[in-house]
């Protein structure tokens, strides 16, 4: 029977918790520095608050340490590992591998996508250095990540099913560094395949214009949890350490429901990696949050639909099709509700991404839009016909701002007698005990006592326990003040000291050499800027090895930035791969 791991992401201590609320059975957290984002860095108080939260639960807490190291920062490096260990952290998440011998077994080691887990020899190599899980590339298939597991069965697999995608293989984009001397391997990618490029052919045609051509929509597996857990996945990871406190919430809380179901249905083949029940004072919708578009990104093959080339901005979920516009006034054909204040947005005839906000709605469902909105100017006209998003739904976002989920642990109470006084022992449901004896004198009481008991043992309120059976063990009826009672019962659910769960060199196409040395990264030494499963060619229906082949090539083909900068393009046809080169290499 395999433990199924839900891991959720934390951009700081709020969302880490709210994950833990929401049902995660894992969470991923930055430390103050050597995270890939930067931006997502948090201190060791925070980090120990959310591990003493999670920790009852029996959720777990990865740290990301997943960036390249300079020789300089190992010994910094050497003692964040060391304090993190102190704190009760499960395990890091990495990319150096010199971290493997600064642990010195201090604290589990998983192996960051960062270091380009894509085969079976790759995996089972990271198993013998002595890493307890890898974390898969996201390109892989259904059937490569069914052959890693039969081939290194002794080795966890975590794979990404939600969230933005990375268009270069992970840990394989040297673009950011080049371009704008912020290196993706440090933390601090700014985001080079989000930007719009023309696209020309080897003859200076401009194919395509203005586009976004490497901007891939964001990944839902959520269709294919199942399959993944068949195919030996154990760890179902959310990307989006950098999103806000609303968004981990919704995708953890969809995850969650989808994941208990198929668990559920298959008990005897998985079960959930941490305790306790999760109520939601809401309905989960992935389509609600942050997205792009969705794919589920190679895991069935490839596909034609991988890339959002006319904006990298989020689109929301369909809400309709534009009836009618009269001045101000628009009219939707669906079924949607919206309230004022609701973001709309919708494609222009250029296919250029146009939003505007719902200023009011009349008795009849008909939205007002205030006159200087863009949807009334010539270049950007809202048309019948024009399909609507809504990329920020108002009365969604109002129950996420609130509380929106409670997770208790299942716990049973035994109340007996001492020679002195009374034992109080809590018992839940992952095997933790608290117990207490306290000298209170024996006084025999004058009616049944039970219902009282039962009463005052029972009142929990905001703590993480839902008792569930009270086992009374008297000689007689022995009274106790209900006072009394609540006292005992604070007095234990105050001891839970928050036991921490169990916690459990690169060559050829390798990144960077191992590791960072100097005064910058290697990275300005790569000649392929990015390389990638996804092909430009493929999606726009150019692939010379398909049926859908359209016209004559023209290569080399090349992306050109708005400064005028132009990256050629190479395609190895025979491994699928497509690589964007630096500025004036071909071929």
């Amino acid at each position: 029977m395999r433990h199924i791991e839900l891991l959720s992401p934390a951009r700081n201590l709020e969302c880490g918790i709210e994950a833990v609320k929401h049902g995660a059975d894992t969470v991923y957290i930055g430390a103050e520095r050597f995270g890939a984002r930067a931006a997502a860095g948090n201190s060791l108080d925070d980090i120990q608050q959310l591990v003493d939260f999670a920790h009852p639960f029996g959720v777990k807490i990865y740290v990301t340490v997943n960036t390249l190291l300079y020789d300089s920062e190992l010994a910094d490096a050497d003692r964040l590992i060391g304090d993190l260990a102190d704190i009760g952290v499960d395990a890091l998440i990495v990319q150096d591998p010199r971290l493997m011998q600064l642990s010195r077994g201090r604290i589990a080691l998983h192996a960051s996508t960062q270091m380009d887990n894509r085969t079976a020899s790759q995996v089972k190599s990271l198993f013998q250095q002595g890493y307890k899980q890898a974390v898969l590339a996201r390109e892989l298939s259904l059937e490569e990540i069914r052959d890693i597991h039969r081939q290194v069965p002794e080795m966890p697999l975590e794979v990404f099913v939600h969230g933005a995608l990375c268009v270069s293989y992970s840990g394989r984009c040297y673009a950011s560094e080049y371009c704008f001397q912020r290196s993706a391997n440090r933390g601090e990618c700014a985001q080079f395949c989000r930007l719009p490029f023309d696209l020309i052919d080897g003859k200076g045609q401009v194919l395509q214009r203005g586009k976004h051509l490497l901007s891939l929509h964001d990944m839902n597996r959520s269709a294919d949890l199942e399959a993944l857990l068949d195919a030996g996945a154990s760890s179902l990871k959310i990307e989006g350490r950098l999103k806000d406190v609303g968004y981990v919430k919704n995708i953890t809380a969809f995850y969650r429901q989808q994941l208990d179901r198929i668990i559920s249905r298959h008990p005897d083949l998985y079960v959930r990696a941490s305790s306790g029940q999760t109520e939601l004072s809401f309905e989960p919708n992935p389509l609600k949050s942050f997205n792009r578009g969705f794919t589920d990104y190679f895991l069935h093959g490839r596909t034609a639909d991988l890339a959002s080339i006319h904006t990298p901005k989020s689109l929301g979920e369909p809400v309709g099709t534009v009836k009618d516009v009269r001045g101000n006034v628009i009219t939707v054909a669906g079924t949607s509700r919206f309230e004022n204040g609701d973001g709309l947005c919708y494609f222009d005839a250029n296919n250029q991404l146009h939003g505007f906000r719902v200023n009011s709605i009349d008795q009849h469902g008909r939205l007002t839009v205030r006159h200087s909105s863009s949807v009334f100017s010539h270049s950007s006209f809202l048309t019948p016909g024009s399909a609507l998003f809504r990329n920020q739904d108002q009365a969604f976002d109002r129950i996420l701002s609130k509380p929106s989920a409670n997770r208790q642990l299942s716990a049973k109470w035994l109340l007996e007698e001492t020679p002195t006084g009374f034992r109080l022992t809590l018992s839940d449901e992952t095997g933790n005990t608290l117990s207490n004896t306290f000298d209170y004198p024996h006084q025999e009481a004058r009616s049944p006592q039970r219902d009282n008991i039962i009463r005052q043992l029972s009142r929990m309120g905001d703590t993480i326990y839902r008792v569930d059976g009270i086992d009374i063990r008297f000689s007689k009826e022995w009274f106790i003040p209900a006072s009394v009672l609540g006292e005992w019962r604070r007095t234990i659910t105050g001891l839970n000291t928050n036991p921490s769960p169990v916690g459990e060199s690169r060559t050829g196409e390798g990144n960077l050499g191992e590791c960072a040395t100097g005064e910058r990264p290697v990275e300005k030494s790569v000649e392929r800027l990015m390389t990638c499963r996804y092909c430009i060619r493929y999606q726009l229906g150019q692939c010379p090895n398909k049926q859908n082949y359209r016209g004559v090539l023209n290569e080399p083909w090349s992306l050109r930035m708005d400064d005028g900068r132009t990256f050629p393009l190479k395609f190895n046809c025979r491994e699928c791969k497509m690589y964007v080169l630096k500025e004036n290499v071909f071929h």
